[in-house]
């Protein structure tokens, strides 16, 4: 009798690009087809609280309002590989390494630095699946923000795994990499206001 492989097909990108943009709010970890957890308002909210205090780094390096030098997008897909295609809560490219934003979708420049806000739904894929894929492709940097636990980890890009070089959380004036060139307040991620600090 033959032997009956248990190993479901491995999507690709081919699989998510057949899905009508309108309704695509997938991703492929691990050659799994998975549909992204709806946002809640906190991981909402944290998403565009990270996009507003990296905004000083949102510009051409020089010049006035902040240190520059990075792209910044969000819920852009991305294309590590054909069986890993994610779209990151925030993620952004050097300007040195990217001119431009890419057109195209999914854009296939591996991101320098990734932000994922976890939902409890698929908080395994964030800090497992997808961490142990960027850390496979050599994303330099790779956080995760947790709107319950109210904490931001970060991790750096090492030859032998991730290593862990920041907890921080709700309270916590930081300078976390690789935006080190200014302090964060990481109360901001979780709904406090800014402050002159």
């Amino acid at each position: 009798m033959p032997a009956v492989s248990t190993l479901a097909a491995r999507h690709t990108v081919a699989d998510l690009l057949a899905i009508p943009e309108e309704q695509r709010f997938h991703e492929i970890v691990d050659g799994e087809l998975l549909q992204k957890a709806l946002p809640s308002a906190k991981h909402g909210a944290a998403q565009v609280a990270t996009s507003q205090l990296l905004r000083p780094f949102n510009r051409r390096l020089g010049g006035s309002g902040g240190p520059g030098g990075w792209w910044f997008a969000s819920e852009t897909e991305v294309e590590l590989a054909p069986d890993q295609v994610y779209r990151p809560d925030v993620c952004g490219w050097r300007r040195e390494q990217l001119a431009a934003l890419p057109v195209e979708a999914p854009v296939q420049v591996r991101p320098d630095w990734v932000c994922e806000i976890l939902s409890p739904s698929n908080a395994g894929n964030d800090t497992v699946k997808k961490l142990r894929a960027c850390h496979r492709h050599q994303v330099p940097h790779y956080w995760i923000i947790d709107p319950l636990a109210e904490t931001l980890t970060v991790h750096r890009f090492t030859a032998g795994g991730y290593l862990l070089v920041m907890a921080a959380q709700r309270g916590d004036l930081v300078r976390a990499e690789p935006f080190d060139a200014i302090h964060l307040q990481v109360g901001v991620l979780f709904g406090d206001d800014e402050t002159d600090e």
